[in-house]
Protein backbone atom coordinates (compact mmCIF):
# COMPACT_ATOMS: atom_id res chain seq x y z
CA UNK A 1 0.00 0.00 0.00
CA UNK A 2 2.84 2.23 0.79
CA UNK A 3 3.44 2.94 -2.97
CA UNK A 4 0.05 4.08 -4.02
CA UNK A 5 -0.67 7.83 -4.09
CA UNK A 6 -2.92 9.21 -0.85
CA UNK A 7 -6.16 9.65 -0.76
CA UNK A 8 -9.35 11.58 0.92
CA UNK A 9 -12.50 9.32 0.31
CA UNK A 10 -14.29 12.63 2.10
CA UNK A 11 -11.82 15.74 0.20
CA UNK A 12 -9.94 15.34 -2.88
CA UNK A 13 -11.99 12.14 -3.62
CA UNK A 14 -15.83 13.48 -2.36
CA UNK A 15 -17.05 13.55 -6.10
CA UNK A 16 -16.65 10.07 -6.18
CA UNK A 17 -18.20 9.10 -3.10
CA UNK A 18 -21.92 8.00 -5.01
CA UNK A 19 -20.11 5.27 -6.86
CA UNK A 20 -18.22 4.05 -3.67
CA UNK A 21 -21.45 3.26 -1.94
CA UNK A 22 -24.85 3.83 -2.98
CA UNK A 23 -27.98 5.59 -1.64
CA UNK A 24 -30.18 1.87 -2.01
CA UNK A 25 -27.76 0.14 -0.07
CA UNK A 26 -29.21 2.06 3.22
CA UNK A 27 -32.65 1.53 3.44
CA UNK A 28 -33.41 -1.26 6.03
CA UNK A 29 -30.87 0.48 8.15
CA UNK A 30 -32.82 3.83 7.60
CA UNK A 31 -35.83 2.14 8.25
CA UNK A 32 -34.40 0.28 11.42
CA UNK A 33 -33.28 3.56 12.27
CA UNK A 34 -36.71 5.37 12.17
CA UNK A 35 -38.45 2.71 13.97
CA UNK A 36 -35.55 2.83 17.06
CA UNK A 37 -36.19 6.84 17.13
CA UNK A 38 -39.99 6.39 16.64
CA UNK A 39 -40.00 3.90 19.70
CA UNK A 40 -37.96 6.44 21.98
CA UNK A 41 -38.86 9.55 21.13
CA UNK A 42 -41.27 11.58 23.50
CA UNK A 43 -43.72 13.35 21.12
CA UNK A 44 -43.47 13.73 17.98
CA UNK A 45 -40.51 13.24 15.34
CA UNK A 46 -40.86 15.91 13.20
CA UNK A 47 -37.25 17.57 13.44
CA UNK A 48 -34.10 15.76 13.26
CA UNK A 49 -30.19 16.59 13.20
CA UNK A 50 -27.46 14.06 11.84
CA UNK A 51 -23.98 14.76 12.92
CA UNK A 52 -21.05 14.02 10.63
CA UNK A 53 -23.80 13.42 7.80
CA UNK A 54 -21.63 13.03 5.15
CA UNK A 55 -23.40 12.06 2.04
CA UNK A 56 -26.58 11.52 3.59
CA UNK A 57 -26.94 7.90 2.13
CA UNK A 58 -29.05 6.79 5.02
CA UNK A 59 -31.50 9.94 5.77
CA UNK A 60 -32.04 10.12 2.11
CA UNK A 61 -34.88 7.10 2.93
CA UNK A 62 -36.42 9.00 5.75
CA UNK A 63 -39.90 10.53 5.05
CA UNK A 64 -40.35 14.29 3.89
CA UNK A 65 -42.84 14.56 6.76
CA UNK A 66 -38.84 14.96 8.84
CA UNK A 67 -37.14 18.38 8.60
CA UNK A 68 -33.55 17.53 8.16
CA UNK A 69 -31.02 19.80 9.37
CA UNK A 70 -27.31 17.89 8.52
CA UNK A 71 -23.86 18.56 9.61
CA UNK A 72 -20.14 17.43 8.88
CA UNK A 73 -16.83 18.69 8.66
CA UNK A 74 -16.02 18.33 4.64
CA UNK A 75 -17.87 20.96 2.96
CA UNK A 76 -16.97 18.27 -0.43
CA UNK A 77 -19.15 15.85 1.20
CA UNK A 78 -22.14 18.14 2.02
CA UNK A 79 -22.28 18.86 -1.77
CA UNK A 80 -22.59 15.44 -2.62
CA UNK A 81 -25.53 15.48 0.42
CA UNK A 82 -27.07 18.60 -1.12
CA UNK A 83 -27.16 17.35 -4.41
CA UNK A 84 -28.84 14.09 -3.07
CA UNK A 85 -31.19 15.95 -0.22
CA UNK A 86 -31.64 19.21 -1.53
CA UNK A 87 -34.54 19.68 0.75
CA UNK A 88 -31.99 19.29 3.76
CA UNK A 89 -30.42 22.41 5.39
CA UNK A 90 -26.85 21.53 5.14
CA UNK A 91 -24.27 23.21 8.03
CA UNK A 92 -20.00 22.34 7.96
CA UNK A 93 -19.45 21.89 11.59
CA UNK A 94 -17.48 19.20 14.12
CA UNK A 95 -19.60 17.04 16.13
CA UNK A 96 -16.96 17.44 18.96
CA UNK A 97 -18.24 21.41 19.53
CA UNK A 98 -20.90 22.32 17.09
CA UNK A 99 -23.89 24.55 18.84
CA UNK A 100 -26.62 25.82 16.93
CA UNK A 101 -28.36 27.38 19.79
CA UNK A 102 -31.60 24.72 18.58
CA UNK A 103 -33.40 22.02 19.63
CA UNK A 104 -34.31 18.61 17.42
CA UNK A 105 -36.69 15.72 18.21
CA UNK A 106 -34.14 13.72 17.11
CA UNK A 107 -30.45 13.62 16.78
CA UNK A 108 -28.44 11.13 14.62
CA UNK A 109 -25.21 10.30 14.16
CA UNK A 110 -24.29 7.39 12.25
CA UNK A 111 -20.89 5.38 11.81
CA UNK A 112 -18.92 8.77 11.86
CA UNK A 113 -19.24 8.48 14.87
CA UNK A 114 -16.13 5.88 14.48
CA UNK A 115 -13.76 8.51 14.09
CA UNK A 116 -14.05 9.56 17.55
CA UNK A 117 -10.78 7.98 18.84
CA UNK A 118 -10.55 8.48 22.31
CA UNK A 119 -12.99 8.97 25.25
CA UNK A 120 -12.93 12.46 25.45
CA UNK A 121 -13.91 13.32 21.50
CA UNK A 122 -16.62 10.51 22.16
CA UNK A 123 -18.40 12.23 25.14
CA UNK A 124 -18.02 15.66 23.41
CA UNK A 125 -20.18 14.34 20.62
CA UNK A 126 -22.42 12.73 23.05
CA UNK A 127 -22.46 16.41 24.70
CA UNK A 128 -23.13 18.05 21.61
CA UNK A 129 -25.85 15.51 20.98
CA UNK A 130 -27.87 16.32 24.25
CA UNK A 131 -27.26 20.01 23.80
CA UNK A 132 -29.28 19.74 20.54
CA UNK A 133 -31.80 17.10 21.75
CA UNK A 134 -35.14 18.89 23.16
CA UNK A 135 -36.24 17.12 26.65
CA UNK A 136 -38.11 14.17 25.55
CA UNK A 137 -36.14 13.89 22.38
CA UNK A 138 -33.39 10.85 21.62
CA UNK A 139 -29.99 10.59 20.11
CA UNK A 140 -28.94 7.70 18.21
CA UNK A 141 -25.65 6.44 17.53
CA UNK A 142 -24.56 3.27 15.12
CA UNK A 143 -20.87 2.83 15.29
CA UNK A 144 -19.68 -0.05 13.10
CA UNK A 145 -17.77 -1.80 15.97
CA UNK A 146 -17.75 -1.85 20.06
CA UNK A 147 -15.04 -3.74 21.24
CA UNK A 148 -17.28 -6.97 22.29
CA UNK A 149 -17.99 -7.10 18.40
CA UNK A 150 -14.42 -6.05 16.85
CA UNK A 151 -13.07 -8.75 14.13
CA UNK A 152 -10.86 -7.93 11.46
CA UNK A 153 -12.49 -8.36 8.38
CA UNK A 154 -12.00 -7.46 4.21
CA UNK A 155 -14.53 -6.52 1.92
CA UNK A 156 -14.61 -4.77 -1.77
CA UNK A 157 -16.96 -2.84 -3.37
CA UNK A 158 -18.29 0.03 -6.01
CA UNK A 159 -20.17 1.01 -8.69
CA UNK A 160 -20.12 1.93 -12.53
CA UNK A 161 -21.60 5.30 -12.94
CA UNK A 162 -24.34 6.19 -16.04
CA UNK A 163 -22.61 5.59 -19.34
CA UNK A 164 -21.81 9.24 -21.42
CA UNK A 165 -23.72 10.80 -24.00
CA UNK A 166 -21.61 9.67 -26.95
CA UNK A 167 -22.50 5.80 -25.41
CA UNK A 168 -18.73 5.41 -23.82
CA UNK A 169 -18.46 4.32 -20.54
CA UNK A 170 -19.17 7.06 -18.16
CA UNK A 171 -16.76 6.93 -14.35
CA UNK A 172 -16.17 3.78 -12.78
CA UNK A 173 -15.13 3.13 -9.22
CA UNK A 174 -13.51 -0.39 -7.04
CA UNK A 175 -12.39 -0.60 -3.63
CA UNK A 176 -10.75 -3.54 -1.82
CA UNK A 177 -11.05 -2.72 2.12
CA UNK A 178 -9.03 -3.90 5.12
CA UNK A 179 -10.39 -3.95 8.79
CA UNK A 180 -7.12 -4.43 11.38
CA UNK A 181 -6.55 -3.16 14.92
CA UNK A 182 -3.01 -3.07 14.96
CA UNK A 183 -2.84 -2.57 18.96
CA UNK A 184 -5.19 -4.61 20.75
CA UNK A 185 -4.27 -2.38 24.01
CA UNK A 186 -5.43 0.69 22.71
CA UNK A 187 -8.80 2.49 22.11
CA UNK A 188 -8.13 2.30 18.22
CA UNK A 189 -8.57 0.13 14.88
CA UNK A 190 -7.53 0.90 11.33
CA UNK A 191 -9.37 1.03 7.95
CA UNK A 192 -7.33 1.33 4.84
CA UNK A 193 -8.61 1.50 1.66
CA UNK A 194 -7.11 1.04 -1.92
CA UNK A 195 -9.93 2.93 -4.58
CA UNK A 196 -9.19 2.34 -8.38
CA UNK A 197 -10.86 4.92 -10.10
CA UNK A 198 -11.99 5.21 -13.80
CA UNK A 199 -12.68 8.89 -15.55
CA UNK A 200 -14.91 8.89 -18.69
CA UNK A 201 -11.38 9.45 -20.47
CA UNK A 202 -10.43 6.12 -19.31
CA UNK A 203 -7.90 6.78 -17.20
CA UNK A 204 -7.35 4.99 -13.92
CA UNK A 205 -5.93 5.77 -11.08
CA UNK A 206 -4.98 3.70 -7.84
CA UNK A 207 -5.20 5.34 -4.17
CA UNK A 208 -4.44 4.62 -0.59
CA UNK A 209 -6.91 6.14 1.96
CA UNK A 210 -6.19 5.15 5.64
CA UNK A 211 -8.73 5.60 8.57
CA UNK A 212 -8.19 5.60 11.66
CA UNK A 213 -11.44 4.87 14.00
CA UNK A 214 -11.94 4.28 18.01
CA UNK A 215 -12.95 1.09 19.38
CA UNK A 216 -14.62 0.77 23.32
CA UNK A 217 -16.55 -1.20 25.14
CA UNK A 218 -20.61 -1.38 25.07
CA UNK A 219 -20.72 -0.28 29.02
CA UNK A 220 -18.44 2.46 28.41
CA UNK A 221 -20.26 3.78 25.65
CA UNK A 222 -23.30 3.73 27.94
CA UNK A 223 -21.58 5.24 30.92
CA UNK A 224 -20.31 8.16 28.45
CA UNK A 225 -24.10 9.06 27.41
CA UNK A 226 -25.18 8.49 30.99
CA UNK A 227 -22.35 11.39 32.50
CA UNK A 228 -23.34 14.17 30.00
CA UNK A 229 -27.20 13.58 30.97
CA UNK A 230 -28.99 10.66 28.63
CA UNK A 231 -30.86 7.21 29.85
CA UNK A 232 -29.07 5.28 27.78
CA UNK A 233 -29.73 2.00 26.03
CA UNK A 234 -27.88 -0.58 24.10
CA UNK A 235 -29.68 -2.43 21.30
CA UNK A 236 -29.13 -5.11 18.83
CA UNK A 237 -29.64 -4.35 15.46
CA UNK A 238 -29.89 -6.86 12.80
CA UNK A 239 -26.70 -6.56 11.40
CA UNK A 240 -24.60 -7.86 14.51
CA UNK A 241 -23.81 -4.19 15.73
CA UNK A 242 -24.76 -2.67 18.87
CA UNK A 243 -25.80 0.39 18.48
CA UNK A 244 -27.06 2.77 21.50
CA UNK A 245 -30.25 5.44 21.71
CA UNK A 246 -30.05 7.95 24.44
CA UNK A 247 -33.27 9.68 25.56
CA UNK A 248 -33.44 13.26 27.27
CA UNK A 249 -35.25 13.24 30.15
CA UNK A 250 -38.51 15.68 29.99
CA UNK A 251 -37.93 16.30 33.77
Amino acid sequence: MNGAPKGDIYGDLAHWFPLLTQPEEYAEEAAFSLDLLREHVVGPLETLLELGAGGGNLVSHLPESIDLTLTDLSPAMLEVSRALIPRAEHLVGDMRTLRLGRTFDAVLIHDAICYMTTETDLRAAFATAFEHARPGGAGLFQPDYVRETFAPVTDHGGEDGPPQDNGRPGRALRYLEWVTDPDPADSTYRVDYAITTRGEDGSVEVRHDAHIEGLFGRERWLELLAEVGFEPLAVDDPWGRVVFVGVRPTG
